[in-house]
């Protein structure tokens, strides 16, 4: 009997202390908070070396920034129809810009210059989701989505839905082939591992980054696919998939996060990175963490 309840309280510890995990991602008492809810449909937050937040209105070509203490100001209007956007270690706003199937960035001007257009001689899907990795190589989507500010008779070329790697010598390789719809993407700060999501399929993978920039041993990573992801300083992934799915680096979901509209894309922001940035089809939502970003 005694050996029965030292079992029992052992587990009722490790269960406390599950639970103490989980909620120590969220700040105490912390809920989601509305920025603003005046878009079309909000996508690609960034967050600068400041701590601002930038992110795009597809639909209105705008992309505008969050400033924790100021709020939201535009910042561009005429942007390539900016999709997903990462900075640089320049400081330099990368972008997938879809309006004409590029990667490209935004110089001191904000002049949008092309880093990169085409595969195999054909045009690109439309770049969707992208990450730097560290040592500066770049990994893109390239689903398809039809977009009604494309000309008339454009259609889908690329033979299949891909993931590529912009190399730091301007070499372009496609990476992942035997997706439905590639979407969204985040590697470790120590550029060893990349996540991509396939959103069709409802899955997300992870691999192993090669030297060279390939990627090698594909692991299922969790049943939920993503438009965006990101990922805090504790390893775990921030899917966004009706709500935000939070996975710890072994593929346990340790968190739901509820959301008034269904989330698009996340980052962390905020002069301490410690400000979830969701942006939510027309609104804006914030939601302070214990955890930090580390992107």
């Amino acid at each position: 009997m005694k050996n029965l309840k030292l079992s029992v309280l052992f587990l009722l510890v490790v269960l406390a202390s599950s639970a103490k995990r989980k909620d120590d991602l969220i700040a105490k008492n912390a809920t989601v908070q509305k920025v603003s809810g005046d878009f079309s449909f909000t996508e690609g937050p960034a967050v600068a070396p400041d701590g601002r937040v930038y992110f795009s209105d597809q639909p209105n070509d705008r992309i505008y920034i969050w400033d924790e203490k100021t709020g939201i100001s535009l910042y561009l209007e005429g942007t390539g129809r900016s999709n997903g956007m990462y900075f640089n270690a320049k400081g330099q706003l990368l972008t997938c810009a879809d309006e004409n199937n590029k990667l490209a960035y935004f110089d001191e001007n904000k002049k949008l210059i092309v880093l990169h257009e085409g595969f195999n001689g054909k045009h690109l899907n439309a770049p969707n989701d992208l990450w730097i990795a560290p040592k500066g190589g770049i990994y893109f989507s390239d689903p398809y989505y039809h977009r009604e500010w494309w000309a008339e008779g454009h259609k889908e070329i690329q033979d299949v839905r891909g993931v590529y790697y912009f190399s730091t010598k301007g070499e372009i390789t496609r990476v992942i082939d035997d997706f439905e719809t590639p979407n969204g993407l985040i590697g470790t700060p120590d550029g060893k591992i990349l996540y991509v999501a396939d959103i069709q399929a409802k899955k997300t993978w992870k691999y192993d980054i090669q030297s060279d920039g390939s990627l090698a041993n594909k692991t299922f990573f969790a049943p939920n696919g993503s438009d965006g992801m990101t990922i805090d300083n504790k390893g775990n992934v921030y899917l966004t998939s009706g709500k935000i799915w939070v996975y710890n680096p072994r593929g346990e979901l340790i968190k739901e996060i509820e959301c008034p509209e269904n989330p698009a894309n996340v980052c962390f922001g905020g002069k301490k990175r410690n400000i979830l940035f969701i942006t939510a089809r027309k609104g804006i939502y914030t939601l302070e963490m214990r955890v930090k970003g580390v992107d």
